[in-house]
């Protein structure tokens, strides 16, 4: 069962499965060190789309690369980077605009796939995010919006345009069909 506290907090009241709980993890160490936003696939399967993932993919707030080195050191407990192992290679990667991607370590899937936020309106829902309250502990995802507005306008895989229909069938009392067109209006310039 899910309902809104209030327009930015949902009350999701499930019983956690081990991808959310392996998510759950993660994002703990990262609020630690900076701030996040859960993007993409992984947020239809937290609201019950049945589906596989290979991967989790956050933004995060660009860091300075002495902070990027404490988030490592501390995320190298428990993962390893699969990208690189140098910590100064790793943030030149985020820093290129290009993504990094953790797993367990000993393990590739699922795993984490990091970018800075770096565009306008991804910065902003970095710091507006939708919180998803679990039994668990917090999660910040971007707005259901714009989550649908990015699976139907610029991803367009038929997993994704699922994950839409997914997502506005679960939500539809809740959503704003305009900010959804006004977020397709920014995907559909910056693909012009």
């Amino acid at each position: 069962m899910m309902k809104f506290i209030n327009k930015n907090t949902i009350l999701l009241e499930k019983e956690l499965n081990e991808l959310d709980l392996f998510v759950l993890v993660f994002v703990n160490i990262l609020k630690k060190h900076t701030k996040y936003l859960i993007i993409s696939g992984y947020v239809s399967l937290l609201f019950g789309r049945t589906r596989t993932t290979e991967d989790v993919d956050i933004f995060i707030e660009e860091i300075s690369k002495e902070k990027f080195t404490k988030l490592y050191i501390d995320l190298r407990q428990n993962y390893w980077c699969l990208n690189a192992e140098d910590v100064h290679e790793i943030y030149d990667y985020l820093a290129e605009g290009l993504s990094i991607r953790f797993a367990k370590q000993h393990q590739i899937i699922p795993n984490f796939e990091i970018k800075f936020a770096r565009k306008q309106h991804d910065k902003e829902a970095l710091q507006n995010p939708l919180i998803v309250k679990t039994a668990q502990g917090d999660l910040r995802i971007s707005s259901l919006e714009q989550q649908i507005a990015y699976k139907k306008y610029y991803l367009k895989s038929d997993k994704d345009l699922e994950d839409a229909a997914h997502l506005e069938k679960i939500f539809k009392e809740h959503l704003n069909t305009k900010k959804i067109g006004e977020y397709r209006k920014i995907i559909e310039h910056e693909l012009s």
